[in-house]
């Protein structure tokens, strides 16, 4: 006769499922605002084709493209600086704090552009202002990343943190989405082609700012991860940077990591938007269609790899991408150049997600995984901001400028080159799933 208990269904105990909704409110709260933030950044690259004549007057599209391009690159300088301000706030004061400031600094971006006079009014100050605003969204952007990819990954279980920190990305994917998808609404039902030209491009960073002051209302009443409220007691009373210095092979490795996945992350991302249109030559309204449908296809593979790097552990995941990188970006690329039918365009680019996707989807859970709680914040955030701004916002810039020159394939071969380096550390780490500092709260 069969065991009565071996016959029972298992009913989650009550504690397991009100843990479970507590992590995963947790989880949606932190994601939106990460959301909001990076619509707020990508609202830019999606407007620039509409607002750069008014910024940056030049009779070569190009030109311009370059102009608004460098700019984009000039928010990555200061991320640094964000990534210790806001990640010093995180590890000292709180992760809640610490989002809750990043996207009040977001929202005072989006409407300095929003309400910016144009280059023929009052001449030189326009584009000095959009410079501004660029930096202070840079400011927030640094330390937006290290704090909620430090907030995701504590509040999640053990067993699927990569899961959990993969909505990092895609609530980051999700911005740009969103941002696309305003582009659609107002080139498609609310605004003529003139209109938007003229001043519909400034509806964008009025609704970003909206949903700044929403997102920061939200992250009001986040609860504090378990972990900083055990690491509290232990905390030495040190610079933020010279805690970190005691861990130079830990910073080493993020910025080895990061190099070569942020110049994959946006080249097929930011820059995909103006090569789609002036190297593939497809109009606005399809250009916009093939990165909408990429980025949702980009969004669905996130949590898939996130779930499969808590099964095998982060480092195959990684390998993956550096192999897949460095053999098929030439490729890829090459043969975007030479098509002009969208649904190639839109096939290759998602075929580049899937390799891509292998760093985007588990990069955060492995930077927090690397360092004790005290430090975690700006460990992540820190040599992440400086590695993206060193390879990830110079990635649009480089490549128009390669293209200004007449050598547009070299930057195939740049970014093949920065993927190769970031495969070498992939290779020679250790895998984080399985030498996790996460209990560590030194």
């Amino acid at each position: 006769m069969s065991d009565a208990s071996t016959t029972q269904p298992h009913h989650p105990h009550p504690i397991e499922l009100s843990d479970a909704r507590r992590r995963i409110k947790a989880i949606f709260i932190g994601s939106v605002g990460n959301l909001v933030e990076w619509y707020d950044f990508y609202a830019y690259t999606a407007f620039a084709l509409y607002f750069a004549p008014h910024f940056f007057p030049s009779t070569d599209p190009v030109v311009q493209q370059l102009n608004a391009a460098t700019l984009f690159a000039a928010g990555f300088i200061v991320r640094p600086v964000g990534g210790w301000l806001f990640g010093h706030l995180a590890d000292r004061y709180g992760r809640r704090l610490s989002l809750m400031l990043s996207v009040v600094m977001m929202c005072f971006g989006s409407l300095i552009i929003a309400f910016t006079p144009t280059y023929q009014t009052i001449g030189f100050a326009a584009p000095a202002l959009l410079a501004l605003a660029r930096i202070i969204e840079g400011l927030s952007l640094g330390g937006e990343y290290g704090a909620s990819a430090t907030y995701l990954t504590e509040i999640a279980d053990p067993e699927h943190r990569g899961f959990y920190s993969s909505f990092q990305y895609v609530t980051l994917i999700g911005g740009q989405l969103t941002a696309i998808l305003v582009l659609l609404l107002l080139q498609n039902v609310f605004l003529t082609h003139e209109q938007l030209v003229a001043w519909g491009w400034r509806i964008p960073f009025i609704i970003g700012a909206v949903l700044a002051v929403t997102a920061m209302f939200m992250r009001r009443h986040m609860q504090e991860t378990e972990a900083f409220e055990a690491a509290k007691g232990t905390m030495k009373r040190e610079s933020s940077l010279r805690g970190l210095l005691k861990y130079p092979r830990e910073v080493a490795i993020v910025v080895g990591l990061t190099a070569g996945g942020t110049a994959a992350f946006y080249t097929f991302t930011t820059y995909m938007q103006t090569f789609v249109k002036q190297t593939v030559g497809l109009s606005d309204i399809v250009t916009t269609y093939v990165i909408a449908g990429s980025l949702i296809f980009a969004a669905i593979l996130q949590p898939i790899y996130g779930a499969i790097s808590d099964r095998i552990g982060r480092k195959p995941v990684l390998m993956f991408f550096g192999i897949a990188g460095t053999l098929l970006t030439v490729p890829i690329l090459t043969t975007l150049s030479g098509t002009k039918s969208p649904w190639i365009a839109f096939l290759l680019i998602c075929g580049a997600w899937i390799f891509t996707a292998g760093y985007t989807s588990i990069n955060a859970v492995v930077k927090a995984e690397l360092f004790p709680t005290s430090v975690r914040a700006t460990g992540v955030a820190v040599p992440y901001a400086l590695t993206v701004s060193i390879f990830g916002g110079t990635a649009p810039a480089i490549a128009l400028f390669f293209k200004q020159q007449g050598h547009e394939q070299w930057f195939y071969y740049y970014l093949a080159g920065i993927i190769f380096l970031s495969f070498l550390v992939y290779a020679l780490m250790r895998d984080t799933k399985h030498a996790s500092a996460m209990h560590r709260h030194e």
